[in-house]
C-alpha cells in the first residue's frame, strides 16, 4: 500500500515539474520590450495623464517615447522615468512614473505607475506621494530650469529617500527626453517616427566616439596614499562649514538660514574620499595583502568594488542603514543610472593600509550590486546628501557630487566593446564649492556628527530633538508612568483586573507607537556599535541622534540596576510586545500551551548568551560582519520594515512568531542576544523587589506553573537574568484565593477579627462553667425495734 503511495506521489511531482517546464519554456518565447512604457499604455488612458488627449502614438525612439494626440494634433508625448534613467528605489527596485510632456516642454501631467517601496506598501499612503508629483504639473524645465535635486513639493518624513528617487529621476529624465525630441522648439511636432528619427539625427551634432574603457588588471605596484591621492586614483571632496551653508541658502527654502550649521566657517564639514578598489593596484595599496584576498573573496567575475572614507562633523553613513538595510546618504550615478548600496554590499575596515593614509573615522568598501549598470572604469559620482531639520514636519535637503574617473595607466581600452560617445552624459557635474553652490544642491537624508573638539555644540543633533519634540514628550510620559508601576508595585499589582488591562495597553502603545511609528526598536546592533565606540573613538554625539533610541537606551540602562532586563524585555521591546500580544490571543482561541521541562528551558535559555558573545566577538574583529549576522534579530524585518521585505526574512520572523503562539516569547527565552547582552550586568542590581513567602516552592508551585517565561524555578527562586517583570508573580503574591500563603493568613486575620468582634462569648467559652456542689447530711438507718 505505501509503495502504490510512493508511486502515486512521484506520478504527480513528475507531472508538476513537467507542466512547470512547459511554463517557463512559454514565456521565455514570449515577446517582450527593454522599456517599460508599452506596459503602462493599455493600463492609463491618454486624457488621464494628459488632458484633452484621445489617444497615444505607436511607441517610438531611444528613449522610448509615444506622442499623444487629440485626433491628428499632437499635444506631446508620454514616456516611462526609468525608460530613460536607471534609477532605484530604498527597495533597490525601480520607481515606475508616467511623464507627460507638452510640445513646449510643459509638464501636463505625472502620475506614479508601479514601485515596490515599503513605506509605501505599508506607512505612509500612495495619496501624498501623488500629491507630491502633482506639484511637477505645469512646470517647463527648459524655461525655468530646476536647482538639481531641489523638489517643487515638501519631502515627506519617512519616505525621504522615496521621494528623492522620484524627483532625482524626474529631473534628469526630462533633461534626457526634451534634447533628444526638440521639445520648446518647432522640431518637437512629428508626424511619423521616421521623422522623428530624421529631426532627431538631423539636430544632433555628429557625435565623437572613443575606445571603451576597462579596469587594467595588470597594474599591481604598491603605492602610497599621497601618490594614489596626486594621480586622482582617489577622489576627494571637502566641504566646510561656510560652504555647506551657502548651499542651503541657494536652495532657496525658507527657515535655513535660521537653522544653519554653528561653528568657524573653514572648520571642516565632511573630508570625504573614494576610490575603485577592484582594480589591483589601488586596492592592494588601499587594503593590504589580506584585505585585497577577502575583497577577490567577494567579488563575482567581473564584479567591481569602491572604497567610500570621510572624517569630519558629517557622517556618510548614518544610521539608517542599521534600520532599513540601506545606505541613503550616498547614491552611485554614472550616466543615467544611479544606485544605493545596501548591507549586504558592505565590508567594514578599521584602517587603511596604504603608507601615509589618515584614520579615518568612517571607510567601507562596497561591491556594486549585482544586476547594475556600471562600469568602474568609465567616469562617475559619488553623491553625497544633507538634510537639515527645520521643524518637526519640514526639512531642507541639498546635494553634493564627488567625481570620480580613473586616471592614465589604471585602465585600458576595450577594442571589443562598443565604443563612447564622448557628448554622452559620462560626466558629472562639478564638485561643489561655495561659487557653484547653486549647481550642486539636491535631496538628502539625515544628519550630522559635530566634531567632538569643536568648541561650538553639533547643531545638528539639536534640531533633531527639537523636531521631534512631540515623540520625546509621548514616550517620556510613558517611561514615568512604567517608572511609578514599578516604585508602586506592591501596591498596584493587588487591584488584578486593573492591573492586567493597563498591560496590555502598554504593550500596546510599545508595539504600535514605539515600534511602527517611531521606529524605536533597540537592537544587539546598538549594543556592538557601543562596544566598538568604546574601543575606538567614542561620541556621544552619534548615538544623540536618534532621541527615542537614545532616550529609551538611557532609561533601560539606569533601570537595569534595578530591574535587570525587566523594563526593556517585558515593557518597552516591540517585538516582544508584538509576542505576548498574538499569544494571548491564541490563549483566547484555545490554543494549547506547551510548558517546557524545567532542565531542558535551562539549557535553551543559554542559547541567547552564546549568540551574543559570538556576536561580540566577530564585532571586535568586524562590526559589519556583525551587523549581517545579527539578523538573527527579527526586529528589522517585523518592526523596522513592517514584514515588507525578502520571503526568507519574512518567513524567519513569522516562524518565531507562530512558536510564540505555543511557548510564550519563544524569541525572547531562548535566542534573543539583546536581551542576553542586558541581562548581563543585572548580577550588580541594588534591590530584589519581587517578593517571596517562604512556602514558594515548597510546598506552592502556582507561580512557577504560570510564569510566562519560565524564569521562577521549582524550587521557588526567581532567575533575574530570564525574569521580564511582567509582575506576574506579584500578583499572585497578594492574590486574596489562590496563594495559599496569603488565603491562611486571611482566615487566621478572620479568626482574630472574630474573637475581638464577641468578647463575652469568646470568655465564656473559654472559662470552665461554674458548678454548685451541695453537701447532703447522710441519713442513718434505724435500730431494730425502734
Amino acid at each position: 500500500m505505501s509503495c502504490l503511495k510512493m508511486k502515486h506521489t512521484s506520478g504527480i511531482l513528475n507531472t508538476m515539474l513537467a507542466m512547470f517546464a512547459v511554463f517557463v519554456l512559454l514565456f521565455s518565447t514570449l515577446p517582450a520590450y527593454a522599456e517599460r512604457l508599452p506596459d503602462f499604455l493599455s493600463k492609463v488612458q491618454p486624457s488621464e495623464i494628459f488632458p484633452g488627449a484621445d489617444r497615444y502614438g505607436k511607441p517610438e525612439g531611444k528613449p522610448m517615447v509615444a506622442r499623444v494626440y487629440k485626433g491628428n494634433e499632437q499635444l506631446g508625448l508620454v514616456y516611462i522615468t526609468t525608460d530613460v534613467v536607471n534609477t532605484r528605489g530604498y527597495s533597490s527596485k525601480p520607481i515606475d512614473t508616467m511623464m507627460a510632456l507638452a510640445n513646449d516642454g510643459t509638464i501636463a501631467g505625472a502620475k506614479l505607475v508601479d514601485h515596490h517601496e515599503p513605506i509605501m506598501l505599508i506607512g505612509i499612503p500612495q495619496s501624498r506621494v501623488d500629491k507630491f508629483i502633482n506639484k511637477y504639473i505645469g512646470l517647463n524645465f527648459i524655461k525655468n530650469p530646476p536647482t538639481p535635486g531641489v523638489a517643487p513639493g515638501d519631502i515627506i518624513s519617512g519616505a525621504t529617500v522615496t521621494l528623492m528617487v522620484i524627483n532625482d529621476s524626474i529631473q534628469r529624465s526630462f533633461k534626457v527626453v526634451a534634447g533628444k525630441y526638440g521639445l520648446g522648439t518647432d522640431k518637437a511636432v512629428q508626424t511619423t517616427s521616421a521623422n522623428a528619427a530624421d529631426t532627431q539625427q538631423a539636430a544632433a551634432p555628429a557625435a565623437q566616439t572613443r575606445p571603451r574603457r576597462a579596469v587594467n588588471p595588470d597594474k599591481q605596484d604598491i603605492q602610497s596614499w599621497n601618490a594614489l591621492l596626486e594621480q586622482k586614483a582617489i577622489g576627494h571632496l571637502h566641504i566646510t562649514v561656510d560652504e555647506i551653508n551657502k548651499l542651503f541658502e541657494k536652495g532657496g527654502k525658507a527657515g535655513v538660514a535660521e537653522h544653519a550649521e554653528q561653528g568657524a566657517g573653514d572648520d571642516t564639514f565632511i573630508d570625504l574620499y573614494t576610490a575603485v578598489v577592484s582594480q589591483p593596484s589601488i586596492g592592494k595599496s588601499l587594503l593590504g595583502e589580506e584585505g585585497w584576498k577577502n575583497l577577490q573573496n567577494r567579488l563575482q567575475p567581473g564584479q567591481q568594488a569602491v572604497l567610500v572614507a570621510g572624517e569630519g562633523r558629517y557622517s556618510w553613513k548614518g544610521s539608517g542603514y542599521v534600520r532599513g538595510g540601506i545606505f541613503d546618504r550616498i547614491e552611485m550615478i554614472q550616466g543615467e543610472n544611479s544606485f544605493r548600496f545596501t548591507d549586504a554590499q558592505h565590508e567594514r575596515l578599521v584602517d587603511l593600509a596604504a603608507e601615509g593614509a589618515p584614520h579615518f573615522k568612517e571607510v567601507s568598501w562596497f561591491t556594486i550590486p549585482e544586476g547594475v549598470e556600471f562600469d568602474a572604469a568609465e567616469p562617475w559620482r559619488l553623491q553625497l546628501m544633507v538634510q537639515r531639520v527645520l521643524s518637526v514636519n519640514d526639512k531642507a535637503f541639498v546635494t553634493a557630487d564627488l567625481d570620480y574617473e580613473l586616471p592614465q595607466g589604471y585602465y585600458v581600452d576595450d577594442p571589443k566593446a562598443p565604443p563612447v560617445e564622448i557628448s554622452a552624459p559620462v560626466e558629472p557635474a562639478a564638485a561643489p564649492t561655495a561659487d557653484q553652490a547653486s549647481d550642486t544642491k539636491g535631496i538628502a537624508e539625515e544628519a550630522s556628527e559635530a566634531s567632538s573638539n569643536d568648541g561650538a555644540s553639533n547643531q545638528l543633533w539639536k534640531q533633531v530633538w527639537k523636531a521631534k519634540q512631540g515623540q520625546i514628550a509621548v514616550v517620556g510620559i510613558a517611561l514615568t508612568i512604567l517608572l511609578l508601576v514599578f516604585l508602586f508595585q506592591d501596591w498596584i499589582v493587588r487591584y488584578e483586573k486593573w492591573y492586567d488591562r493597563f498591560r496590555l495597553v502598554f504593550l500596546t502603545f510599545t508595539l504600535f507607537y514605539i515600534g511602527w511609528y517611531a521606529q524605536a526598536q533597540l537592537s544587539v546592533v546598538n549594543t556592538l556599535t557601543l562596544f566598538s565606540a568604546i574601543l575606538t573613538e567614542f561620541r556621544w554625539d552619534f548615538f544623540l541622534m536618534d532621541p527615542i533610541v537614545f532616550i529609551l537606551w538611557l532609561f533601560t540602562a539606569a533601570t537595569m540596576l534595578l530591574w535587570n532586563r525587566g523594563t526593556f524585555c517585558g515593557w518597552l521591546c516591540p517585538f516582544g510586545s508584538l509576542q505576548e500580544l498574538t499569544n494571548r490571543i491564541a490563549k483566547k482561541l484555545g490554543v494549547k500551551q506547551i510548558t517546557v521541562p524545567h532542565l531542558l528551558h535551562t539549557r535553551l535559555t543559554a542559547i541567547k548568551y552564546v549568540i551574543f558573545f559570538a556576536l561580540l566577538a566577530i564585532s571586535l574583529y568586524d562590526l559589519g560582519t556583525a551587523e549581517k549576522f545579527a539578523e538573527v534579530e527579527p526586529f528589522k524585518t517585523a518592526i523596522i520594515l513592517k514584514f515588507v521585505r525578502e520571503w526568507w526574512f519574512v518567513a524567519f520572523a513569522v516562524t518565531l512568531l507562530v512558536a510564540g503562539l505555543f511557548i510564550e516569547r519563544f524569541f525572547c527565552r531562548y535566542l534573543c542576544p539583546l536581551g542576553a547582552g542586558i541581562a548581563l550586568p543585572g548580577r550588580f542590581r541594588v534591590f530584589d523587589w519581587l517578593r517571596r513567602y517562604k512556602m514558594c516552592g515548597n510546598p506552592c508551585q502556582i507561580c512557577t506553573h504560570e510564569c510566562p517565561v519560565q524564569a521562577i524555578a521549582p524550587e521557588g527562586d526567581i532567575h533575574p537574568n530570564e525574569c521580564i517583570q511582567c509582575l506576574h508573580c506579584q500578583v499572585m503574591y497578594h492574590h486574596d484565593t489562590r496563594c495559599p500563603q496569603v488565603v491562611a493568613t486571611n482566615k487566621k486575620k478572620q479568626k482574630q477579627a472574630a474573637a475581638k468582634a464577641d468578647p463575652e462569648t469568646a470568655s465564656a467559652k473559654q472559662q470552665p462553667e461554674e458548678q454548685v456542689v451541695q453537701f447532703v447530711k447522710k441519713e442513718t438507718a434505724p435500730k431494730a425495734g425502734e
